[in-house]
């Protein structure tokens, strides 16, 4: 839908197209209200791709007394774990227990018990030394004393969004990337007015529309529509980096939790798409968040620390890193001397005469973030029938018989992915394998169709995460990408060479070593 169909009025715009703006349109067209969403990059171009990828039910949030955060999310994780196999896959996750270590494996334990409490389930273990070092070959055995393991959940996070966002659509939903909103004001005795200006490479649109309700969830950037001050509420951006290395340099099998020997933080290595990520920082973020965010020196030699004090025969370095993706964290604080690890992953609304913000929370609790807002927000929507607490968040898919060309493992992943979609993507063909990837070509092609793809990181990136998973960000891939895509995404040979230019340009700079590492 191009932008000059959109109607003047709307019951709900939604300003922010991760997965808490895609959760709440999707929430709000399930309640019978008129909902567009716009984003002013691509679908999940911020935090929402670039997280750890665990839908978790936060076990250090529970150690640090987050009692209802750590019951919300536990709950959702089930929910998703339920509803979307193959999106959401449940992980074993292990940590060791090193002499004079902390946690040590009694008090963990104890965490780890109430963390099933929550649950409602027994995932916790003990594990014993040779079954640990099946699964994470090389690992440091001197001073170990135990090893504790216990259930989380992996996904593609920017997957995620954008299948939560095919189900808003369904529902009545109209979304857009590459849209902004310019001004946003509420006019006296009349619906808040909204102005937008859509920018593509061929043209740009400006618009002015009307609604009832308008939600700021642009995370980061939410304090730029705040039209209030919050007292001592503000945005604190974090920024928490990671490192994609060959599965072979560190081949686990499950996720290894351990504490960095500097600060004691959880520091996480885990097997995803064929490869092994190393991961997350937790620093304040400093530069412009208009920029693409990329790791720093200082927090790769971090990560690198903890892969040594992990595996001290590994010796992983800079040659071994296929990738980096570093995100920003849209943590609310009203104390900026606060250690960033210890502040809150809670989520914080304001209600500003039907603008509403949110800001915080977690990937793995959009739903009830989102829900939370409507019901704020209700006494503007008049006619909106909220959804029982229950209801799923995606429809069943039927049985659909696998063909023989595809393997077990890529067509779970397709199901969770795809979901009622997935006869559209198998009619889009080939289901030929991408070489070095868990990918098929009929995925390819048929995200160029339907996607809303702009720029070729949106298909490289986010679509699919063969930038992060093949050498030099899938650079020996393009010539084949651009002969099977030339139909779909019917670029001119002046614009595909722009695009090339500038997704290696934008890949160099932003997903893989800082620059001084690249030239050493």
């Amino acid at each position: 839908m191009s932008l000059g169909a959109l109607t003047s009025h709307y019951d709900v715009i939604v300003i922010g197209g991760g997965i808490t703006g895609a959760g709440i349109a999707r929430e709000a067209a399930a309640a019978g209200l008129k909902t567009l969403l716009i984003e002013q990059r691509d679908y999940a171009w911020g935090t929402s791709s670039r997280s750890s990828k665990m839908v978790h039910g936060g076990l250090r949030y529970l150690a640090g007394g987050h009692f209802r955060l750590t019951r919300n999310a536990v709950r959702e994780r089930q929910r998703l774990l339920d509803q979307a196999p193959g999106l959401v896959d449940r992980m074993r996750y292990v940590m060791p227990h090193y002499h004079r270590g902390f946690p040590g494996p009694w008090l963990f334990g104890k965490v780890l018990w109430l963390y099933d409490r929550f649950a409602g389930e027994h995932y916790r273990q003990r594990i014993n030394p040779v079954e640990m070092l099946q699964w994470l070959p090389g690992l440091k055995t001197d001073g170990l004393k135990a090893a504790s393991g216990f259930s989380d959940a992996v996904t593609d996070d920017a997957r995620l969004v954008l299948r939560v966002l095919d189900e808003a659509r369904t529902l009545g939903a109209e979304t857009h990337n590459y849209v902004r909103a310019t001004h946003v004001e509420k006019p006296e005795n009349a619906p808040w007015s909204v102005t937008i200006e859509g920018q593509h490479p061929e043209r740009t649109v400006k618009q002015t529309l009307s609604a009832s309700l308008v939600v700021n969830a642009t995370g980061a950037w939410a304090d730029r529509l705040w039209r209030e001050s919050h007292g001592k509420e503000h945005i604190r951006p974090l920024r928490g980096s990671h490192i994609v290395v060959p599965f072979h340099r560190l081949p686990v099998s499950v996720s290894l939790t351990l504490s960095h020997p500097e600060d004691k933080r959880p520091v996480f290595i885990f097997p995803w798409l064929g490869c092994t990520v190393i991961g997350t920082t937790d620093l304040d973020h400093t530069d412009n968040l208009d920029d693409e965010p990329r790791i720093s020196d200082e927090e790769l030699r971090y990560l690198f620390k903890a892969v040594d004090t992990a595996f001290p025969a590994a010796a992983v370095d800079h040659s071994d890193v296929i990738s980096t993706w570093a995100g920003i964290r849209p943590v609310v604080t009203k104390r900026s001397r606060r250690a960033p690890s210890d502040e809150s992953r809670e989520h914080v609304i304001w209600d500003e005469g039907g603008l509403i913000s949110v800001a915080g929370g977690k990937l793995t609790t959009f739903r009830r973030i989102a829900r939370d807002v409507l019901i704020i927000g209700s006494p503007r929507l008049s006619h909106m029938i909220l959804q029982e607490d229950d209801t799923p968040i995606f429809p069943h898919v039927p049985p659909v018989r696998r063909p023989s060309e595809v393997g077990h493992l890529t067509w779970r992943r397709l199901q969770g992915q795809y979901g009622l979609r997935i006869h559209e993507v198998l009619k889009a063909g080939p289901l030929e394998g991408i070489p070095g990837s868990p990918y098929l070509w009929a995925e390819l092609r048929w995200s160029a169709r339907n996607e809303s793809i702009v720029h070729l990181d949106d298909l490289l990136l986010r679509r699919s995460r063969l930038g992060l998973i093949l050498p030099e960000g899938a650079r020996s891939l393009l010539p084949e990408l651009r002969r099977r895509l030339a139909r779909e995404l019917v670029w001119t040979d002046e614009r595909w060479q722009q695009e090339i230019d500038r997704y290696l340009a934008l890949w160099r700079e932003a997903y893989y070593l800082p620059q001084g590492d690249q030239a050493s």
